[in-house]
């Protein structure tokens, strides 16, 4: 019994030690990323760190808050209010280089990432599955998409995810022309992104909009499927929403943004449906996709209007029953977080 006492003990005191040199030698990385050696990788590490749901304290952690916002603002992206204009999108156009499914599926790859591009036909399949009444958790991405016999889905818009609940959406949720949430307080840069009953992909500005007022412009507009995101550029947040509008590219300083897991929608003149999924945080010793890279990739598939959605360990894509892409920590490889929201492609 003293022997088996003993051993333990030396155990615990082993395992004791290992973690504690683990965790030293990350603090001394970080330290040695935020110190003055490396600019480019002090700058990443920032901007990544504050676009992460638990993370970001560690940016704060390690960099002086005012040199925190000079890295944010160094790369950051050029303000772009320009409305898309619906007349550049004809979605009467038939494409006939689909499969039966009227789906592609292209493979992408990066420096820094690894990423699929599901293309859409039809923009009218194209649709939102939410779990609404809301309850505390959310489901995942697989069962939203075989729930409403679809064949295929992305992850949704802003939602509440501490500790993988997944249960309530934030901002704005339409589906079917319906209002299903509403409360635009309290998130500044707050956009609409989804379809109207065109099947035009519109991204509108919310900023400063009452629940009335949100209301009022969904009814204008005719927004038949739509969730929100949010762009806020400071030392609390990272977040961008417009990569393209009407074919114009959005002006970035430095690589725009940070590194990390993304989902992303576009839209081509003709109608075609653009859904893109990227890995990072470590996932195949990948960092992720930058806002730069998500414009550039949704500029050469000829994207005319796209924005990008909730990312980092939301990402994921599902398609003909299987994940093409899941979320990015060990235990979802082959799952995906639990989600509010998704956007789904019909069946035909």
């Amino acid at each position: 019994m003293k022997k088996t006492m003993n051993l333990l003990g030396k155990i615990f005191v082993s395992l004791g030690i290992t973690i504690l040199f683990i965790f030293l030698t990350l603090v001394l990385t970080i330290k040695l990323i935020c110190s003055n050696i490396s600019g480019s990788a002090k700058e990443l590490f920032a901007t990544t760190m504050l676009e992460t749901g638990q993370l970001k304290f560690l940016a704060n952690l390690f960099i002086p808050k005012d040199e925190l916002q000079a890295l944010v603002n160094k790369n950051s992206m050029a303000n772009m209010t320009t409305e898309v204009d619906t007349d550049l999108i004809h979605t009467e156009q038939e494409n006939n280089s689909f499969d039966k499914n009227g789906i592609k599926i292209e493979e992408i790859s990066g420096n820094t990432f690894f990423a699929k591009m599901l293309i859409i036909n039809d923009p009218a399949r194209v649709k939102l599955a939410t779990t609404y009444p809301w309850g505390e958790y959310g489901v995942e991405l697989e069962k939203l998409v075989h729930d409403n016999n679809a064949i295929a889905g992305v992850n949704g818009g802003l939602y509440e995810s501490t500790g993988n609940k997944g249960g309530r959406p934030l901002g704005i949720v339409v589906k079917d022309g319906k209002i299903e949430f509403n409360k635009p307080n309290g998130y500044p840069g707050l956009h609409l992104i989804g379809f109207d009953e065109e099947n035009v992909l519109r991204i509108l500005s919310l900023e400063g909009k009452t629940a009335k007022e949100v209301e009022q412009l969904v009814s204008d507009e005719k927004i038949r499927d739509a969730v929100a995101f949010q762009e806020e550029n400071s030392d609390a947040n990272n977040h961008f929403v417009k990569l393209i509008i009407n074919g114009e590219e959005r002006e970035t300083g430095g690589s725009g943004s940070g590194a990390n897991p993304r989902t992303a929608i576009g839209q081509r003149a003709d109608g075609t449906v653009l859904l893109l999924v990227t890995d990072g945080r470590g996932a195949n010793g990948h960092l992720g996709a930058t806002a730069k890279d998500l414009i550039k990739i949704m500029k050469q598939f000829g994207a005319v209007n796209a924005a990008n959605l909730d990312g980092g360990s939301s990402s994921s894509m599902y398609y003909n029953d299987k994940y093409e892409m899941s979320s990015v920590t060990f235990y979802y490889a082959n799952s995906s977080w639990k989600l509010p929201t998704g956007f789904i492609v019909e069946k035909r």
